[in-house]
């Protein structure tokens, strides 16, 4: 068991903030979205939606974003077409969850991991909106390639972000020996 003591703390310590940091968002998004009367997406999101918008409208694009009707989503229409709709999980708030949960379990010195937590959430936030923005844009020009844009290339960038901090975090910042 000493063997792997490493082991066993880096998990607890990744697993309780992990789901302290996932019960603090839950009841953010209780007390910040709507889906009775009508429906009103979490603040963040809307933002999320919102920053995309004004990044594409930069862009020269005619864009709207607009709260969905039917669902708990904002739509996006890029030129007046309805191309795509930011729901919560867009936001990045989840992948940023997970983000801090891997480097404060990953032992580095206290004001390192604050100040690397924020600028790492900070590059998440931004990446994630410049994200959505391309795909927007890339579902509008490339319809047909919706699954493969969607599913397959955008995951990829957002996750490939957060797997190279992580390497950044562990080779520079942790105090775990090696």
């Amino acid at each position: 068991m000493k063997k792997h003591k490493n082991i066993v703390i880096f998990l607890i310590k990744f697993f309780v903030t992990y789901f302290t940091l996932v019960v603090i968002y839950t009841q953010y998004l209780g007390a910040s979205q709507q889906k009775e009367a009508y429906f009103k997406t979490s603040s963040i999101t809307t933002l999320v939606a919102n920053q995309t918008k004004e990044v594409l409208v930069f862009m020269g694009y005619q864009v709207q974003a607009i709260q969905h009707q039917d669902e708990m989503s904002v739509k996006i229409l890029f030129e007046g077409h309805y191309v795509a709709r930011i729901i919560e999980g867009c936001n990045s708030l989840s992948l940023i969850i997970l983000f801090l949960s891997f480097i404060i379990a990953f032992k580095g010195s206290i004001k390192d991991t604050i100040l690397y937590g924020l600028l790492g959430s900070a590059l998440i936030y931004v990446i994630n909106v410049l994200r959505i923005a391309l795909l927007v844009w890339l579902l509008y020009t490339y319809p047909a390639q919706n699954q493969l844009l969607h599913n397959v290339v955008f995951p990829a960038i957002i996750y490939g972000t957060i797997f190279i901090l992580w390497i950044i975090w562990v080779r520079y910042y942790s105090t775990y020996k090696r």
